[in-house]
Order: C-alpha cells, then sequence, then structure tokens
C-alpha cells in the first residue's frame, strides 16, 4: 500500500474522526476505524520481555537480561537476534509495538534506571540500539525509540527540565536515536522532562532534527500521561497521545483546529503517519501474516542461557576462573541474592517470568555428581519485605501454593473472588461496584520472633494477622508519576510478633479511589538473621569449601523507576560479608548483582570478581555455565565504574529549583575520567576472559578525506592455553583543536574469536560520523581538518597503540 492509497484514505475522514485516531482508546491499544479497515494496535512495554496487555502473573513472559547487560554484549548480531525473541514475544501476546530500546545514557553512575539503558557512550549506544530495533523490526513488530530526548535521570523526571547545548545535544544525547532513526525505527516516545524550557511532548527538537533534518516518517508517542495540554504539542509534532482514552486531545484538539489555533494539515500528517504504521504493521486493511518465526521454550531458554554468559563481565581473575570440576568436593554459594537473584529492574518494563533458574540453582546442577554444595546466605539484607509468592503462602479457601484475591463492595459483601500466584497484583479484575481489593493467604512462620508484614498501594489500607489488626490508615497519593501509582506504591509496614512456630492468617484490605491506580501489593518477610552469627555461619561454610561463590547486589528498592540512587553502596552487610569470605578462602568468586555501577571496596581481596547485571531468568544456568569453563565471560563495561562516588567526576541527577544543568557538556563516562586525568577501578571497555591475547601490528591510514569510512586492521594472537573473545576497540583525540573537544572518544570496535595459540585480525570500521563535530554558530555538522591521533586498545584506559590520521577538507 502507497502513501497516495493512504492519502485516499484519510480524506475520507472527517475532522472529528481524524481527532479521534490521535489519543489511545485503552491505556494500551490505538483506536481502530472500520470503515478504513483499520484495526487497534496494541503496545506493550520493553525492553526486559513483553508483558502484554495485562500485569498478570499467570501470563508469564520470556525475561531477558537487562539492557546494561545486553549493552555489555559489544555483539549488534546476538543483539539482533534478542530483538527477535521480543518480536517472537510480541507475537504470542498479540502485541504490534514494543516500547522499547531505551536509547538515554548513563550520564552519572547515580541513574536509577541504569539497567535499562545501554550505555554511557552515545556511539555504542546507538549500535546496540539499532540492532535491537532491526531484529524486532525484521519480524513485522515496531520497535519504539525512547524517551526522547536528554531523559537520563529519574529524580523530579515527571518535571525536570534539562539545560543542554545544542552541540552537546547533537553530539551525545540525540544521537543514539539519529542511529535509531538511520535503522528505520517506527516509532520514537517524546519523554516526560522538559528540554531547554519546553516540555517534550511539545519541543521544537521533535520537528528538528527528528523529523525535518533525520526524515523520520514515523510516529511519534507520548510517554504514558506526559501530554499535558492541546496545542502546543499538537504544533510541535507529537502524533499518538498515550493512554487513553481520556487526556487533552480527545476532547480539545478538533476545537482547536476549528478555533484556527492549528492548522489540519497538521493533523493530517499525524494520521497519516498512524496510517503508514498501520500498513506496516498490518493493522491496514487485510491482516496480513506475522512474519515472526515460532521459537519453543527451550531455544528461547537457550538464548538467554548464552546471552547471560556474554554479557557478563568478568572484573578481576587471579587464576580462580574457571573452576576445575574435578578439584572440587564442597563449594560455598554464599548470600541472599543466591537463592534470590535480582533478574530485573523495578518498574513498569518489569514483567512475570516464565522461571527463574536461581545462582543456587544452577550451581547445584552444573555440579551434581561432582562436588557438594553448601549455601549459606549471610546477614540479612535490611530492606522491605519482599512480596509473596507461591512458594511462602498458600491460598485460605483452596489450599493451593499462592493468594486468594476477592472483590468487595462498599458493605463488605463479596463480588468476585479468584486464586491468584502472587501478592502483587497490579491490575485486580474490574469488576462493577467494586469498592475494596482483598489479598489474603495463610504463611508457614516456621521462624518465630518479630516478624515484618507489610502492603502497597495508595487510599485507606488496612492489614490483619490472624483477625488482629496491625496496619490502619489512610495513606493519600502525592505523586503523579505512573509507575509509582501503577507499579510500585510506597510499602508500608507493621511488625507483628510470633511466638510459637505456626501458620498465620494474613489479610490485606485496599479500598479503591479515583486517582489512585488499584495496584495493591502485600508483602511478608521473617525476623533479620543476627547479623554476627550468621556472618559467622558464612565464614565457617567458606573456610571448609574448595571454592566460594559469594553473590552480592542490589536490591528493588535501590535501582529501580521513579527514583535516583543516593549512593553506589551495595547495602546492609553485603561488603563485609565478601572481606570475611575473601580473607579465609583464596579461592573466593564475588558475582555482583546489579544493573550499574557500585562500589566494590573489596575487589583486590577477592580471587575473582564476575559481574552478571540483572541477568533475567536463566541467571544460575549462565553463571554455572561460566564458573565452569563451559562458556566464557564475553561482556565488555558499557559504563566506566568508580571506586568511590566521590571520585566519579559527573554525580549531580537532581534538579535545583526544577533545572537540571548539563554543566560537563560533553564529558561524561570515561570521557570526564580522560579530562580529569582520574583513574576509575574500571574502565569503559574493560573486561577479562579466560585466556591472554597479544597485540601485534596495526594496520592505519596516514590520511582520509572528510566524509569518508576508514578501517583500523589489527592483528592479535591468543597466547593462551584456551579458545577465546577479544573486543578490540578505537579511540581518537584531536590535540590542538579549535573547538572543544573531549580527551578521546570511542570510534568504534570489532570482536574476534581465536582458538588456543590461533592469529587473527580485527577489523575496525570507522564511519565519517566520528571525525565531526556540531557547529552551534553554522547549526551543521563540520569536521575540523589537521591531525588527529588513533589509538587501539583493550578499554578506554588500556590503549597499546598509538597512530596519527591526517583529515583533508573536501574543498
Amino acid at each position: 500500500m502507497t502513501d497516495d492509497l493512504i492519502d485516499g484514505m484519510l480524506e475520507q475522514l472527517d475532522l472529528t474522526r481524524k481527532v479521534r485516531l490521535l489519543s489511545g482508546a485503552t491505556t494500551w491499544r490505538t483506536a481502530d476505524e472500520p470503515a478504513l479497515g483499520l484495526r487497534r494496535m496494541v503496545m506493550s512495554d520493553g525492553p526486559a520481555g513483553v508483558g502484554g496487555e495485562a500485569w498478570d502473573e499467570r501470563h508469564t513472559s520470556a525475561l531477558l537480561p537487562s539492557a546494561s547487560a545486553i549493552g555489555a554484549l559489544w555483539d549488534e548480531e546476538l543483539t539482533a537476534r534478542l530483538g527477535g525473541l521480543l518480536a517472537s514475544e510480541a507475537a504470542r501476546k498479540g502485541v504490534d509495538i514494543v516500547l522499547a530500546p531505551t536509547l538515554n545514557l548513563h550520564r552519572t553512575p547515580l541513574g536509577g534506571r541504569h539497567f535499562e539503558c545501554f550505555s554511557e557512550d552515545p556511539e555504542l549506544t546507538g549500535r546496540t540500539g539499532a540492532a535491537l530495533i532491526r531484529g524486532i523490526q525484521a519480524a513485522g513488530v515496531a520497535a519504539t525509540a525512547k524517551h526522547y530526548v536528554a531523559n537520563d535521570s529519574e529524580s523530579e523526571r515527571m518535571h525536570v527540565d534539562v539545560r543542554v547545548s545544542e552541540r552537546v545535544l547533537r553530539e551525545v544525547y540525540l544521537a543514539p536515536f539519529e542511529a535509531a532513526v538511520a535503522a528505520g525505527v517506527w516509532l520514537v516516545m517524546a519523554g516526560y522532562n522538559s528540554v531547554n524550557g519546553a516540555t517534550m511532548t511539545a519541543n521544537p527538537l521533535l520537528t528538528e532534527p527528528l523529523k525535518d533534518d533525520w526524515g523520520f516518517d514515523g510516529v511519534v508517542v507520548s510517554d504514558w500521561g506526559a501530554l499535558r495540554s492541546t496545542t502546543a504539542p499538537a504544533l510541535a509534532a507529537l502524533d499518538l497521545a498515550m493512554p487513553g482514552p481520556q487526556g487533552p486531545w480527545q476532547a480539545e484538539l478538533a476545537r482547536a483546529v476549528k478555533n484556527g489555533l492549528v492548522p489540519e494539515e497538521v493533523i493530517d500528517d499525524k494520521v497519516r503517519r498512524l496510517l503508514r504504521l498501520a500498513r506496516r504493521l498490518h493493522a491496514l486493511g487485510p491482516r496480513g501474516p506475522r512474519r515472526v518465526p515460532a521459537s519453543t521454550s527451550r531455544d528461547t531458554r537457550a538464548l538467554l542461557r548464552r546471552t547471560v554468559a556474554a554479557g557478563a563481565v568478568l572484573l578481576r581473575n587471579r587464576g580462580v576462573l574457571p573452576l576445575d570440576r574435578a578439584a572440587l568436593s564442597t563449594v560455598a554459594v554464599i548470600g541472599e541474592h543466591a537463592a534470590s537473584p535480582r533478574v530485573q529492574g523495578g518498574g513498569s518494563a518489569g514483567v512475570f517470568d516464565s522461571g527463574t533458574v536461581t545462582p543456587l540453582d544452577g550451581i547445584r546442577a552444573g555440579l551434581c555428581g561432582h562436588a557438594r554444595v553448601v549455601h549459606a546466605p549471610g546477614p540479612s539484607l535490611e530492606v522491605p519485605p519482599a512480596p509473596l509468592d507461591p512458594g511462602r503462602c498458600r491460598d485460605p479457601r483452596s489450599g493451593e501454593p499462592g493468594v486468594l484475591l476477592r472483590l468487595l463492595d462498599a458493605a463488605g459483601q463479596e463480588l468476585y473472588a479468584e486464586h491468584r500466584l502472587s501478592g502483587r497484583q497490579l491490575e485486580p479484575p474490574v469488576v462493577p461496584g467494586t469498592s475494596t481489593v482483598e489479598v489474603s493467604a495463610l504463611i508457614g512462620a516456621e521462624t518465630t520472633g518479630e516478624w515484618t508484614f507489610g502492603v502497597a498501594g495508595f487510599g485507606r489500607m488496612s492489614l490483619t494477622v490472624d483477625d488482629r489488626t496491625v496496619l490502619d490508615g489512610d495513606f493519600p497519593c502525592t505523586t503523579d508519576d505512573p509507575a509509582v501509582v501503577h507499579v510500585t506504591p510506597p510499602l508500608h509496614t507493621a511488625r507483628a510478633t510470633i511466638g510459637t512456630p505456626r501458620t498465620v492468617h494474613l489479610v490485606a484490605r485496599r479500598e479503591l479511589a479515583p486517582g489512585t491506580g488499584r495496584a495493591v501489593i502485600v508483602a511478608a518477610a521473617p525476623p533479620e538473621r543476627e547479623a554476627a552469627a550468621a556472618l559467622a555461619e558464612a565464614v565457617e561454610a567458606a573456610r571448609n569449601a574448595d571454592a566460594a561463590i559469594v553473590v552480592v547486589g542490589t536490591t528493588e528498592h535501590t535501582e529501580t523507576e521513579g527514583r535516583d540512587r543516593t549512593d553506589l553502596s551495595l547495602g546492609g552487610h553485603q561488603n563485609a560479608l565478601v572481606h570475611a569470605v575473601a580473607a579465609v578462602n583464596p579461592r573466593t568468586v564475588a558475582v555482583v548483582n546489579s544493573g550499574g555501577p557500585v562500589e566494590l571496596p573489596w575487589r583486590e581481596e577477592a580471587g575473582a570478581v564476575l559481574l552478571t547485571w540483572f541477568p533475567g531468568q536463566e541467571a544460575g544456568s549462565g553463571l554455572a555455565d561460566m564458573l565452569l569453563g563451559i562458556t566464557e565471560p564475553g561482556g565488555r563495561l558499557p559504563t566506566t565504574w568508580a571506586a568511590s562516588l566521590p571520585d566519579a567526576p559527573v554525580t549531580r541527577s537532581r534538579p535545583v529549583a526544577g533545572r537540571l544543568d548539563y554543566e560537563e557538556g560533553l564529558h561524561i563516562g570515561y570521557r570526564a575520567w580522560a579530562r580529569a586525568e582520574s583513574e576509575p577501578a574500571y574502565w569503559f571497555g574493560h573486561g577479562e576472559g579466560y585466556t591472554t591475547w597479544e597485540y601485534g601490528a596495526v594496520r592505519a591510514p596516514a590520511q582520509v578525506t572528510e566524509g569518508t569510512w576508514f578501517t583500523v586492521g589489527v592483528q592479535l594472537r591468543n597466547t593462551g592455553a584456551r579458545p577465546g573473545r577479544e573486543v578490540v576497540q578505537v579511540y581518537l583525540a584531536r590535540p590542538g583543536s579549535t573547538v572543544e573537544r573531549p580527551a578521546l572518544w570511542f570510534a568504534g570496535y570489532a570482536a574476534v574469536h581465536a582458538e588456543a595459540g590461533a592469529t587473527t585480525t580485527a577489523v575496525v570500521d570507522v564511519p565519517p560520523r566520528a571525525l565531526r563535530h556540531w557547529s552551534d554558530d553554522e547549526r551543521t555538522w563540520r569536521t575540523e581538518a589537521g591531525t588527529y591521533r588513533i589509538m587501539v586498545g583493550r578499554s578506554a584506559g588500556h590503549l597499546l597503540w598509538h597512530g596519527e590520521l591526517s583529515v583533508r577538507a573536501t574543498g
């Protein structure tokens, strides 16, 4: 179907019907238009998985490693395969549009949503995002580049005004979105924030550069609830307001056109873009077959298991890894995260996974028949209690694992009841007349002492333990952040002493009120372990083991959508745990389970330090593969890690009087470290493997003409005893530049594989954009003629070869 046919369809619609198409019909669906054969298009969050239209624990999803782990792959082919998996999941759930990838940057180490973003570098982020987009859209499912633009922190994210120069925008923050458009992305999502005084849903950046300069022909959709007015967003090139049906456009946009405030041709362009998207998705006219190949559960798990290892970063290894199964008789697995890992970040991108393999389970399976595995959880994490799950409670009515969900009217009479699997109920069923949502469960309280119980939501809530009220109050909703209202409302806790082991009946109620969402979360936790005794138990287990695997990480309360972090600490007694275990067992492997940077004060003490990010549902299987040498940790850091927060050169993530100035300009991440001539704990690009590499001759041009590609060839030899993967990285610098430049900047990479003793050549293609800069005065791209420095190495801080490159102007 051509654009001419779309124009013919457009002529069939009057203004009212056109405007109706520009607001969502529901939370996740666009409006239909039967007269045109236009069906509703379904959207779902990403990038960790595709949840579908409902947050329902019974409708599980394949859970991918976090975006930061995908950023650590440095592998566009594998990233595209993961995009294909997302498309397959979308097809399975009837979803047309996946709201991924997130192309914002790791501007500071404190970003609360780092796990959902790929990298601190615009080039790596752009290449990774483009690969994921290609993988999704090759199967006929739409990808969405978000959150356009400079939405790089969570503090006051609904209203923060980011102030940043046009040059910095073009070279740093817009660059990944430009790469997404070049890759053919079908939607771009405008963020909540403002940039230089204008909200992104009404920002001139939607027109220039997005639509005019880059030629984006797709749909610009608002983030959910980001649209706050009628006329300005319409004129600024926003196309689709979500969710619906209520909103500023639903009732007001047609009136704005009739009053001459918005030209009707502006409306026509938006509808044309929406119909073009529908044509691409076979949602316009006869429905075509999906091009998504069927994916078996085994295939999915195999891909996700491979990705765990491919994105894991071996930060340090003193010859401890890989472990030799034949030399092991007892292995100690230590830490709460070993049995209850963090497999995804918190917030709207979360899904109910189809079954997580924990590190403890994965290691036990890998060592079955070879070694005894003992688990010592160590001291409690000292965090609020976790939502109830089937392993910890029973439905009081049926006796099945899980909870009983009831909907009550204003008189307390039951209108509806069903068995559910989780205490995390984000979207209880809608039944007319419902006044109260009730979640109840029977909990086996085998540990005596002071238990902690909790309920999350807004409005009037109560909590009873064995018919004794332990919490009753009114908790008003004071935020307009939809992630907080609908996904992660604050948890309110109360304590109750359980004197004898018994079954406890827990009942939580929440009265529904307009504007407060429907989410109700019920949680429980046994008494915290006495720290000294739990630490001593872990140390004793490590002392008596041939190797100790200690798993530490962040929690849902430190890395989540809706708030930035205040420090980089692991929290609780986790650092003390690693210090103590490493002191008694030199074969200690510290496994870090976080989505972004954390302080590792014990990193020189552990025999090995392995970063697994939020590894998705195959966490334990992929970890065991690496520990036992079945696979090699293949990842490289997409973000520089500071030894401690005060060392980090860029840390400001909180606005002052609603304004956040990007004072550091071009200099974020490794660029800021190089500018400050400071040494981080681990540089951008860092990552070890299970073999060693010798860099040989480098072939690079002595001269290039502006606007042309060039290649850098690097000879390597695998000098170790195992096959392995090496990621060769190229950086540029411009000494004596007439314009401000970073001390160095990333230009490209190539990954190679080689058997033990073998030689190979890495060929790195460097695009013309690597040499250009944006001229604010001329408002165009320029390439400065003169001498540049080319650097080749294993990371931004480990550069093994330097050369010069003369750049000649075309004129």
